[in-house]
């Protein structure tokens, strides 16, 4: 059976096919989505809880326990981290990839529910639960200013107007608003002035609640009208509040404005947020894990506009950065190298023919199967990212393999005499099995990675799918199209193209086939010492394996970094703002920096001694180092700035963890109790410091904040009458910023917020002067019936699984791999003999580092027997698949060897490469073994005259594929543009396993071969079967049959 007959004979039916599949594959390109990588659905929810007021301690008993008890019962979930500190407790719950992000928030929001009776009766709200996106990396930084406006109308604004409109965007998670709060009434007491009218802070408490009320009043229903009821009961503005009387004394009327001062202000004082250097309101956009980013920002960039023009004038809405400029920019820059990819393939093609119609026939596959990919990656829903278009950029390489085996061999009937139809229809017959069975055993090499599961198995899952389909379009067009244009106008052209260039590339050629035919004589007269060579290559490749520096993931410059500020635990509010605007300065100064965006407070999603800083760089053409290298010039200069540190990280597109990290890279340290992690972790983050191959080391424990402790005596306050719950309320009212009141308006809800004077705030002294009522109305000073002691308490508390956690981050030295980091951390480890009940692991992309690392060995052995079974169906033998499998440790030894020289790191990238070249390398040995095989069987020939044949026959070919397909792979292994840091391991990978695979298979598959095939004689006299013969070619017999 000839397949291509059919083809041949009905050349214009062929041709009308392929012009339809481009034009619609062409059509399906431009629906086809942008994105980073492909979308990995990382099924994650939120849980919030906040009392104002709590400390961390009582946070994460009272708030995040129960919580954790009932979310833990949930199936599916497998990580819940929690972080507790003054006022809040922020879970996250991660959930296995195949559980519906849907029906996983229904069970949150159970579970929620069923807590409720265990969490404490002074929460204000239910706890509230959203979709993240773990990764927790921006998609858009937007920034508001006002020269005009106080910044609490400006904060108004954003998040009245800016959060509410974009929230409503499909495909977004979240908008935070940091750096500003709302407008307040505030209501500053002086408590000896209170108590001097008998008055205590509990008291005014209860009078401003019910100064400010707002209900419903009903209506009034006469015979022919109704009326509606309405009451000044609400109070707007702190001049309504500074003659309200409070009390009257000798008859005199006693005003608020004698014992407080009264002042419109805001809601949250310990906060702050700058851009560029101004105040300013801080807005991070979050996309859902699900989303696509390029569509959310470019429907954000469409509405800013009119968001703009809802503003007042004085008010300026600036972007700080945009994920999407590298990610559009990556997209576009890997589209040029495809192109130049094609370009090169083309020429080598050219080159190697010197026949302009034959170069053309076969350039036609690159267009037609990229054409055919993008329509499939259309159906199946996939996008236009770093990986998918990865693949169509190595595929190039090796689209054209197929066609150009075709060609060659139909080309080489023609010289022998026969007519263009006659030669494509029986070059086409002749070499249709070994087309097959180099594209198959190709397609088969992915089979593992399509069956992985976890992270890894979902991101390269697109990678793997890609770039099969334009391989199995490849191997359909080879056997189809190709012979058919072959047929029609192959025989127009009469003489080769006899230019300078490629003249001299074809004495080039004929004196490496002389010297090959030489080097090869050479090889048959030494056969046992390139047995043991073959041997050595396997032993080799394993060696190299051991020594490589192993990674995870290329680090990818995305053009913006994030910044953790960090000062001591005991540092005020007004201290750490002064740090902050130091370390911006220091910052914004450097000349890769376009714009700065901080942050401090505990709206920001950090501590009062915490920061954040978003940090947008300029392109990469235009400041000249890449990120580390900003990084690291940045590092002495925020050194310099004395009792606050500063941790930088660039933003990546794949990030794993359910909490915010300080540095790339985590490990936890876990325990039952807290007690021996405020004892270890220390030591630990001591051990790590001392590591040079380490840098930004830190932990997120911060167990030694301030803590004024009120130690009542009980007794005296009992004779007294006066009870702890009083003492409480009255410190609340005093240093809680409690929100007493709510007054109502158009747009919004604002808050009466009471306190004691805040100088009050800055000394623990002052709470003497705290007064509480005692059972006969008389006003005990607090330092009557309690005393003080400064201790110490944790600013936060974090669990990992219910379980107290600390969390080291850390980055690494510029050459350092993550595997030389894991033996560091480990030595550590064993030398401070930690107790049994403490226990440590690697944490976020440093896990998925650990599984990948432990599954490498397994997918490479994989992928070989995956291709072993195909080769084995096709060849109907067990013997032959191993002579073709001889090659790939030589393959191996060049792409280790080169990841080696050029100092990468065997990360799944270059992984995902080696696995490649299983299937790129094998082409070689299939041609010969497929020929040799033929001979033996069609002319009896001896194996080792037949394998001679077969090297020397194929060797045009098998240098011509070797040839487009290292050239395919070059753009990709010199690294231009951005986001090349990402594609350059795959590349150097190939082109290196390439190189040397090249140079050494064409000597040793025809030494493997005769190996093998006395193994297989033997063999066959060991089962009494003794034949000169057996033909395996089962299925490559009806492949030649004639039509």
């Amino acid at each position: 059976m000839n397949l291509s007959a059919p083809f041949i004979k009905r050349p214009r039916g062929t041709s009308l096919i392929a012009i339809g599949i481009i034009i619609l594959g062409f059509s399906a390109y431009f629906f086809l989505p942008i994105a980073p990588l492909p979308s990995v659905d990382f099924p994650t929810i939120s849980v919030g809880a906040d009392v104002p007021g709590i400390d961390s301690q009582t946070a994460s008993s009272a708030l995040a326990a129960p919580l954790e008890r009932r979310l833990g019962q949930i199936p599916g979930v497998i990580e819940m981290t929690s972080s507790s500190k003054s006022g809040s407790s922020d879970m996250t719950v991660q959930f296995d990839l195949d559980r519906n992000i849907d029906g996983a928030a229904r069970d949150v929001e159970a579970a929620i529910r069923a807590s409720a009776h265990d969490l404490p009766p002074e929460i204000k709200s239910p706890p509230d639960y959203r979709k993240v996106n773990p990764a927790g990396s921006p998609i858009m930084v937007l920034a508001m200013t006002s020269d005009t406006m106080p910044l609490s109308d400006v904060y108004t604004y954003a998040d009245d107007i800016i959060c509410q409109r974009i929230s409503q965007i499909a495909g977004v998670s979240q908008i935070m608003i940091s750096g500003g709060a709302k407008t307040a009434v505030r209501v500053q007491v002086d408590p000896a002035q209170l108590a001097s009218i008998g008055l205590g802070m509990n008291d005014l408490q209860l009078f401003l609640t019910g100064a400010n009320h707002f209900a419903p009043k009903g209506f009034i229903e006469t015979t022919d009208r109704s009326y509606g009821l309405r009451v000044n009961d609400q109070l707007l503005d702190a001049d309504d509040y500074q003659n309200l009387v409070i009390a009257q004394r000798n008859g005199v009327p006693i005003p608020l404005s004698f014992v407080a001062k009264v002042m419109n202000a805001t809601e949250n004082r310990y906060q702050g947020g700058w851009f560029d250097g101004q105040r300013a309101v801080i807005m991070p956009v979050f996309k859902q894990s699900d989303a696509n980013v390029i569509e959310i920002v470019d429907e954000i960039n469409r509405i800013l506009p009119l968001l703009r023009s809802w503003l007042p004038p004085g008010v300026h809405l600036d972007v700080v950065s945009d994920r999407t400029q590298t990610i559009r920019a990556s997209v576009n820059d890997v589209q040029t190298t495809l192109i130049i990819t094609s370009a090169l393939v083309i020429l080598v093609m050219f080159l190697f023919l010197r026949r302009l119609v034959p170069t053309i026939i076969a350039g036609i596959t690159v267009p037609l199967c990229l054409a055919a990919t993008f329509g499939m990656m259309w159906l199946f829903g996939y996008s236009l990212n770093n990986l998918s278009l990865m693949a169509l950029t190595v595929s190039v390489g090796f689209l054209v393999d197929d066609s150009i085996v075709v060609i060659e061999n139909i080309v080489r009937h023609i010289e022998t005499g026969k007519s263009p139809m006659e030669a494509s229809i029986l070059g086409a017959k002749q070499i249709g099995f070994t087309v097959v069975s180099m594209s198959l055993s190709l397609v088969a090499i992915f089979l593992p990675v399509l069956m992985m599961g976890g992270v890894i198995g979902r991101l390269f899952h697109e990678f793997a799918v890609t770039l099969s389909c334009s391989i199995l379009v490849s191997l359909v067009v080879s056997l189809t199209l190709t012979p058919s244009l072959c047929a029609r106008f192959l025989g127009r052209e009469h003489h080769k193209v006899e230019s300078g260039l490629a003249h001299w590339f074809e004495l080039g050629f004929n004196a490496m086939q002389s010297s090959y035919r030489r080097k090869l004589d050479w090889v048959f007269e030494h056969v046992r010492l390139i047995q043991f060579l073959t041997l050595g290559t396997i032993v080799l490749t394993v060696y190299l394996y051991t020594i490589v520096p192993k990674g995870f993931f290329p680090q990818q410059d995305t053009g913006l970094l994030f910044g953790t500020t960090e000062g001591a635990q005991d540092i005020s509010f007004l201290g750490m703002q002064e740090k902050q605007k130091q370390i911006a300065k220091i910052i914004k100064d450097d000349p890769a920096v376009a714009h700065l965006a901080s942050v401090i407070g505990s709206n920001g999603g950090t501590g009062s001694n915490n920061g954040r800083l978003y940090i947008a760089l300029k392109p990469k053409s235009e400041r000249g180092l890449d990120v580390d290298g900003v990084i690291n010039r940045l590092r002495p200069k925020l050194a310099a700035v004395k009792g606050a540190r500063t941790f930088l990280a660039p933003a990546q597109d794949l990030r794993m963890g359910g909490r915010q990290s300080r540095a790339q890279y985590q490990y936890a340290l876990r325990s039952d109790t807290i007690a021996p992690l405020i004892i270890w972790a220390p030591k630990l983050i001591q051990k790590l410091q001392k590591y040079p191959q380490l840098v930004d080391v830190n932990a997120d424990s911060q167990f030694q904040g301030r803590q004024v402790k009120v130690i009542v005596d009980r007794n005296l306050a009992g004779t007294l009458g006066i009870e702890p719950i009083q003492v409480d309320q009255v410190l609340y009212n005093a240093f809680g910023q409690h929100q007493v009141s709510t007054m109502y308006q158009t747009r919004s809800q604002f808050h009466v917020i009471l306190e004691a004077n805040p100088e009050m705030a800055k000394d623990p002294a002052y709470l003497s002067k705290i007064y509480v009522k005692s059972s006969s109305g008389k006003m005990i000073p607090l330092s009557a019936i309690a005393h003080f002691e400064q201790t110490t308490q944790p600013l936060s508390l974090n669990h990992q699984g219910q379980f107290p956690v600390v969390t080291f981050s850390f980055n690494l030295t510029p050459g350092v791999a993550l595997g030389e980091a894991e033996e560091l951390i480990n030595k550590a480890i064993d030398e401070l003999k930690m107790p049994s009940t403490v226990k440590g692991g690697f944490a976020g992309n440093a896990l998925l580092f650990q599984d990948s690392l432990s599954s490498q060995p397994l997918l490479i052995l994989a992928a070989i027997f995956a291709v072993y079974i195909v080769l084995g169906m096709l060849y109907e033998s067990l013997i032959h698949p191993l002579t073709i499998l001889s090659t790939i440790p030589t393959a191996g030894i060049g792409a280790l060897l080169a990841l080696i020289l050029v100092k990468m790191e065997l990360s799944i990238v270059a992984m995902i490469g080696i696995i490649l070249l299983v299937g790129i390398v094998k082409k070689n040995a299939i041609m010969m073994v497929d020929y040799a095989i033929e001979a033996q069987r069609e002319r009896l020939m001896s194996p080792k005259d037949a394998i001679y044949e077969a090297c020397l026959v194929r060797f045009r070919p098998i240098m011509m594929t070797s040839a487009a397909a290292i050239f395919g792979s070059l753009p990709l292994a010199i690294g231009m543009g951005v986001g090349s840091e990402l594609r350059q391991p795959l590349g150097v990978a190939i082109v290196g396993g390439l190189l040397v695979s090249q140079a050494l298979t064409l000597f040793t598959t025809p030494v493997v071969y005769l190996f093998m095939e006395k193994v297989r004689v033997r063999c066959n006299n060991l089962r009494g079967k003794i034949v000169l013969f057996k033909n395996p070619l089962t299925f490559g017999t009806r492949l030649r049959e004639s039509s």
